[in-house]
């Protein structure tokens, strides 16, 4: 059997080394019929779409809702479209070339470029693991009353359920993400019901507007939502637990593989775009139609969700799908970490310590705020980390654009012109909205 690096060898400077999350790398078994190795295939889409709907998500949809009602349905689809094509490159780059990006970075690159690149990648998870840990400190506060400083320390035992979980096989831990989805599904759907809303406007809210460049206040909360979406850490990820599937070395089968693995992506990430188009309706149906325009609080959304919706169970399935988010998110955070300190730096360390680490950092920024500003301050941060993640992106992005487009690394399996051509397009999109809002921002200052 031909390994996987001696194939496009040629593209890169260095050898692959170890494989991505080596513990689970091929564990899952592709044979039999077509339709049974498709199957094999479904649950890293659904990893993958965890990011586009963590407690994130919820803090820009339900300000963008509250304060500008269905405007900004436009950008959730966009930013989705985008997410859907950079997915389905990051899956590409693993089925032709057997490295996550991570390690294709550090591979084709010198070290003053991979490195940089791995602060940047860090930092990025860092900004996410934030959004986790307000969202489930504020989740249990919800539920349970327990004191918000008390839920952002509890968050550090998080890591405990990852690792039973991930000693049970990843289809477990797979089974697990997309049964908690089902949960955070229904709840909306429920809402969704209660709340109404006008779905002429909706359908219109989908439609592009230049307002949404022209309005610097806007713009801030439609790059949220793109932080929000596509996120820098999901590609990373992406690129690594598709690797947990044992396709063969066949070129038909890696094009079977990166078949399979596209249609799993395409569609956990529409299924992503209902529940963040439900947030981001549910805000606009129930806060901005009564006046309420400036909810961005979780907690406060919790509170006044119930006597707008005239139903005294829709607190409590805000509560529980946001909980839900939360520990989903916390999965996958902890193996984009994981992926990403192994493909730049080649280092392993124990999943409980990686994840200390990452949880460690993310805490502090976040109990600071909630000491000295409660839920209020909790929210802005909330979005805030978005915001960062948008500035991010790029630098996840370029890269992944151009290991795919390139044929010395990819092979037959490099991506299609009319591919690189839309990626690069997105690119260039995500890099502009980035420099306006910089310039947004230091013309205010």
């Amino acid at each position: 059997m031909q390994h996987p690096d001696q194939s496009f060898l040629a593209g890169f400077a260095t050898s692959r080394g170890e494989a991505p999350l080596a513990e689970v790398n091929r564990s899952v078994r592709v044979s039999g019929s077509v339709w049974k190795r498709f199957l094999a295939f479904v649950g890293p889409g659904y990893m993958v779409a965890v990011g586009y709907m963590d407690p994130g998500n919820w803090a820009t949809s339900l300000a963008g809702g509250s304060k500008f009602g269905y405007t900004l349905l436009t950008v959730a689809l966009v930013s989705n479209l985008m997410a859907i094509v950079l997915q389905s490159l990051a899956a590409r780059l693993a089925v032709a070339t057997g490295r996550d990006l991570a390690q294709a970075c550090r591979d084709a690159w010198p070290r003053w470029v991979s490195m940089p690149l791995w602060v940047l990648a860090e930092i990025a998870i860092i900004a996410t693991d934030i959004a986790e840990v307000i969202g489930t400190a504020i989740g249990l506060n919800l539920l349970f009353g327990v004191p918000l400083e008390l839920g952002v320390i509890i968050t550090a035992l998080d890591v405990f359920i990852i690792l039973w979980l991930q000693r049970r096989g990843f289809r477990k831990l797979e089974a697990f993400v997309i049964t908690l989805l089902g949960v955070i599904a229904a709840s909306f759907a429920i809402q969704i019901a209660l709340a109404d809303p006008d779905w002429g406007a909706v359908i219109l809210g989908f439609a592009p507007t230049v307002e949404i460049v022209k309005n610097p206040e806007m713009l801030y909360l439609a790059l949220g939502i793109l932080g929000a979406t596509v996120m820098p850490h999901n590609l990373y990820l992406h690129s690594a637990i598709v690797q947990t599937r044992a396709w063969g070395e066949t070129l038909p089968e890696k094009r079977q593989a990166l078949k399979f693995a596209t249609i799993d992506s395409t569609v956990a990430l529409m299924f992503a775009l209902l529940v963040n188009a439900s947030i981001l309706i549910l805000a606009a149906a129930s806060f901005h139609s009564t006046g309420q325009t400036n909810v961005s609080d979780l907690g406060e959304a919790h509170r006044i969700i119930g006597p707008l919706l005239g139903a005294t169970i829709a607190p409590s399935l805000f509560a529980i799908a946001l909980l839900a988010c939360g520990l989903n998110s916390t999965v996958t955070a902890t193996l984009a970490g994981q992926a990403v300190m192994e493909g730049f730096l080649r280092i392993r360390l124990a999943p409980w310590i990686r994840r200390l680490i990452t949880r460690g950092l993310a805490i502090l920024p976040a109990a600071g705020v909630t000491l000295l500003y409660g839920s209020e301050g909790m929210g802005e941060l909330l979005i805030l980390t978005q915001v960062v993640l948008s500035l991010q992106l790029p630098f996840a992005v370029v890269p992944l654009v151009l290991f795919t487009a390139d044929r010395a690394k990819m092979g037959p399996l490099r991506a299609p012109l009319w591919l690189v051509a839309l990626a690069i397009v997105i690119a260039v999109v995500i890099i502009a909205l980035n420099l306006k809002l910089l310039w947004d921002f230091a013309a205010t200052v």
